[in-house]
């Protein structure tokens, strides 16, 4: 006869966190050895930077700014330079995210039984496609398309696509497997599967990783206009360059009045998603 089990199993209990089996302890002592690597190898003169000299001159610094030049002229300017920094940053981003899903289907396994040969290559192309800055896409770009916001748009959707591509091929690797198995069992090609069972479950996912980064690329596009790429990066780094600090001011208030739109727009659509 089979010797019967016991009503309720032993439970095993972790092992407590101060104990050499523990993973987390191992990780949580490798982290702090290398923060402490960090700041032992960099030179912080922490003194300097909380001296009083140091100090009197960052406020000294922060009153050039005061006032803003808000003068009808100059406020005209902003707010087309504004337009123009939100047209590249929306233009970049949807030119992404449209990159960013056609490429992650084939970064992406389907199902288990998937072979996924183009897996490999085509997240080496997203690497890369991300590894390179904004900036240095800018600056590259600015040769072909020179000067405007023709190289800012381009250079935020290359960034851009290469960061969705990979978010969306991890989000529709990750979803439930249970609607594409049944539609599968009934005979529909990959295509039709993927359109009816798995795109439906994560495109909320998937439109919150592009409203989010078009938050980001509002910022970068702004840093953009350094290399000459438009908007209110160029008229940054214009009155910047010409220590004009109370237009500077008011450049940068556009943008925080820009980032901050952004955000409660972004904020209201997933409201709008959830429901």
């Amino acid at each position: 006869m089979r010797p019967k089990q016991a009503a309720n199993l032993p439970y095993r209990l972790p092992p407590p966190l101060i104990h050499a089996r523990s993973q987390g302890l191992w990780v949580a002592l490798g982290l702090v050895a290398l923060v402490s690597l960090s700041f032992w190898s960099l030179d912080l003169q922490w003194a300097a930077f909380f001296s009083l000299e140091a100090a009197q001159s960052m406020g000294r610094f922060v009153g050039e700014f005061f006032p803003p030049d808000l003068s009808p002229k100059f406020v005209s300017k902003l707010l087309v330079a504004s337009g123009e920094t939100l047209a590249m940053s929306g233009l970049g981003t949807l030119l992404a995210a449209l990159g960013g899903l056609l490429l992650a289907l084939p970064a992406s396994r389907l199902h288990e039984a998937d072979p996924a040969r183009a897996r490999a290559p085509t997240r080496l192309l997203l690497n890369a496609l991300r590894a390179v800055p904004e900036l240095v896409w800018a600056a590259l770009l600015l040769i072909s398309a020179g000067l405007g916001p023709l190289a800012g748009t381009l250079a935020l959707a290359l960034h851009t696509t290469g960061v969705l591509g990979r978010l969306f091929a991890e989000s529709i690797e990750n979803a439930p497997p249970g609607p594409a198995a049944a539609l599968r069992s009934q005979g529909l090609p990959t295509g039709r599967v993927f359109l009816y069972a798995t795109l439906p479950q994560v495109l909320p996912q998937l439109v919150s990783y592009a409203l989010y980064r078009w938050e980001n690329n509002i910022r970068a596009a702004a840093i953009l206009g350094v290399v000459g790429a438009g908007g209110l990066g160029q008229m940054l780094a214009f009155h910047m360059g010409l220590f004009q600090m109370g237009k500077t001011a008011s450049v940068l208030a556009a943008m925080l009045v820009l980032v901050a739109l952004v955000d409660g727009l972004s904020a209201l659509a997933r409201r709008l998603m959830s429901r």
